[in-house]
């Protein structure tokens, strides 16, 4: 049995080994608990909220995850120089490494995670299945990619040491499997320092599964609960919920043997600490192991939201060897998990990068803390003026609604999301509302392909404004904007004339789909002539805010500004929903128009591959170049047949919209 170094004196400073909202998280329990933190920061972060919250902080030189928080020794090293007592490594980067585990205990530090040892023996997932086999736990048969044949398809592969997404990929054509091998083996190289993939069959609709242990030095282990985490995108979760409705309907015969799964898997590697033994399910409740987290998992707060623990406290108390004290805890009501990311899920969830003009989440009851019966918890290092750099993923914030009923956790968690104010880089917001108001969602009948059967585009549309109103709003609030700026005649309405005369006018885009906007500033107020609205009249219009009666009823919109590299942002926010319009300039400078045919990066990142050579021949469809960016990797297309030139460099660095080729029919 494990047992950690136990200090004479209590842990009096901890330092986390990680950033943002996984940082700001564990510093809330280390305050509530009176104990000292300590943050490592890259020169990305310098400026992180994280950073400003931590009692002391140490710079690790550099940006890149591989320069920074995977260094392991340099991080070590901080501790050691800021006085820390132990180290916590939070969730992603080095908190599944058992030689980091192994050097901060021979550092004389306590490891707050699982033994070393537990951590090597689940973090290979070849390994850890044939283990969960041995102590009888379900299994899902390993087939060695160089031995997939047609019958075996579609197959995944998975990066042995991987999570999250990363070095994952669906094949379905023998011929693609080389090729898809390289790119998973790449994504797990750069995200776990790993390169080790492994094929397995491919389940196309099943149910996500989860169950939270935690485990002390005295042979205790507990099932604490379990997690629905179905709703994923790319192999990531995007909600996550406890209890699970699929155990719900089946009933506590399947929690029973979950549970018991759970606690043989944690048994077999003699595992303490707090981890995660994931499932995957079909719909009569017939499950198989996937892996084992051995850490903290970004979902906790909605197990802890339902139970009243502080994983991160019990973290704490059995890595200095406290016992876990009385019965196995119990769930009671519900709470979900809402992930929001820095991401368009109508193209493809290509993440997104630039400045958070606007971030405020109303009526939150707790951060970084459990919310007991009804309420919203959020977790977030995401502050209004943050930038979304192109080094991490893209999470922006997790919000948590819990009550006492999943019906209501769900329509509590859609209306603050729809109330929050998210401005300045595009987000899953209306995805995320989408999907909680969806009714095969809420029935509890969906699996891990309802983004097949569930257009991304159409869920997000759904949840957003008319474009025609929208544009209506964005060119009064402008107007109204330009106005308060006025040195000369300020009191006078804009574009004020002592005899009528033409409407002003604006432009607006949403996507490729512009409107403009006709308007006059008349003794009655705003007259709109263009688009036609029936009934609307402007009640009252600032650069921030609009009110409008249409057909009797009254609606006011808040309105935002940013702007994205040389593009400038409307955000409209009404009760009914949200849209983001980009502003149409009067004059367009010729020197920012690109030659026709050209190819631009959808997103800042790294050229991490080309494929081709200029004056290469290329077809419609076919890869290009790959660009790495939040630790994927996103191919990019050619968009006609043509030939190929001015292809850009393997490793370049890129912003959005420069131009990586130009495919020409000349």
């Amino acid at each position: 049995m494990y047992s950690p170094t136990i200090k004479t004196a209590p842990i009096g400073r901890v330092l986390v080994a990680n950033r943002g909202e996984i940082a700001r998280r564990v510093f809330r329990t280390c305050r509530d608990r009176g104990i000292d933190t300590v943050a490592v920061f890259s020169d990305a972060d310098r400026d992180a909220a994280f950073v400003r919250e931590a009692d002391r902080a140490v710079h690790l030189p550099g940006s890149s995850p591989a320069e920074t928080y995977l260094r392991g020794d340099l991080v070590i090293a901080a501790a050691l120089t800021a006085g820390a007592h132990a180290i916590h490594p939070g969730y992603g980067f080095l908190s599944e490494n058992a030689d980091f585990a192994q050097s901060v205990l021979d550092a004389g530090l306590v490891w707050l995670g699982p033994p070393p040892a537990a951590i090597a023996a689940m973090g290979s997932k070849i390994e850890s299945k044939a283990m969960m086999a041995d102590a009888g736990v379900p299994v899902l048969n390993r087939l060695q990619p160089d031995a997939v044949t047609e019958k075996d398809l579609p197959v995944l592969i998975k990066a042995s040491a991987g999570g999250g997404g990363r070095g994952m990929r669906v094949v379905r054509s023998l011929p693609d499997l080389p090729g898809e091998i390289e790119t998973a083996a790449r994504e797990a190289k750069s995200a776990f320092g790993d390169e080790t993939v492994f094929c397995e069959r491919y389940v196309e609709t099943g149910r996500h599964i989860e169950v939270q242990v935690m485990a002390d030095t005295h042979g205790t282990v507990w099932a604490v609960g379990e997690r629905e985490c179905s709703i994923q995108r790319r192999h990531q979760k995007v909600f996550e919920e406890a209890p699970a409705p699929l155990v719900e309907r089946v009933g506590a015969g399947m929690r029973d043997r979950l549970y018991d799964a759970a606690r043989a898997a944690a048994k077999a590697v003699d595992y303490v600490g707090a981890g995660t033994v994931e499932f995957l399910a079909d719909h009569d409740g017939e499950f198989f192991f996937l892996e084992m987290n051995t850490r903290l998992q970004v979902e906790h707060p909605v197990t802890e939201n339902v139970t009243g623990l502080d994983l991160v406290g019990l973290q704490l108390d059995v890595a200095t060897g406290l016992p876990l004290v009385g019965d196995e805890p119990q769930m009671h009501g519900w709470s979900i998990e809402a992930r929001l990311y820095a991401e368009d899920p109508s193209a493809d969830w290509q993440p997104q990068s630039g400045t958070m003009s606007g971030f405020a989440v109303p009526d939150v009851t707790e951060q970084f803390t459990l919310t007991p019966v009804r309420g919203i918890r959020l977790d977030s290092g995401t502050e209004a003026g943050d930038t979304i750099g192109v080094h991490y993923d893209p999470m922006l914030a997790k919000i948590i609604a819990t009550a006492p009923t999943r019906l209501e956790a769900c329509r509590l968690l859609a209306k603050t999301l729809q109330d929050s104010v998210i401005e300045g880089v595009v987000t899953n917001r209306d995805l995320l509302v989408g999907v909680l108001r969806d009714p095969v969602f809420l029935s509890g009948e969906f699996d891990t392909g309802y983004f097949n059967s569930h257009d991304p585009g159409d869920l997000t549309r759904a949840q957003q404004i008319s474009p025609r109103l929208a544009s209506v709003v964005a060119a009064v609030a402008d107007a109204a904007s330009e106005r308060a700026g006025a040195v000369v005649d300020a009191d006078l309405p804009s574009g004020w004339r002592n005899v009528v005369s033409a409407p002003q006018t604006r432009s607006y885009l949403n996507g490729e789909d512009e409107t403009t906007v006709g308007y006059r500033f008349a003794r009655d107020g705003v007259l709109i002539t263009t688009p036609p609205l029936d009934e609307l009249r402007i009640v009252t219009a600032s650069a921030e805010a609009v009110e409008v009666e249409q057909a009797g009823l009254r609606t006011r919109f808040r309105v935002g500004r940013s702007r994205v590299r040389d593009e400038q942002r409307v955000h409209v926010q009404g009760p009914d929903g949200s849209l983001t319009l980009a502003v149409v300039p009067r004059f367009i400078d010729p020197s920012t128009l690109a030659t026709p045919g050209s190819l631009v990066a959808p997103m800042p990142g790294v050229v991490s591959r080309v494929a081709v050579s200029d004056g290469d021949t290329v077809t419609h469809g076919q890869p290009l170049l790959w660009l790495e960016a939040m630790k994927m990797e996103h191919a990019v297309l050619a968009t006609a047949d043509g030939v190929v030139t001015g292809l850009v460099a393997q490793g370049t660095q890129v912003e959005p919209g420069a131009v990586l080729a130009v495919v020409s029919d000349d």
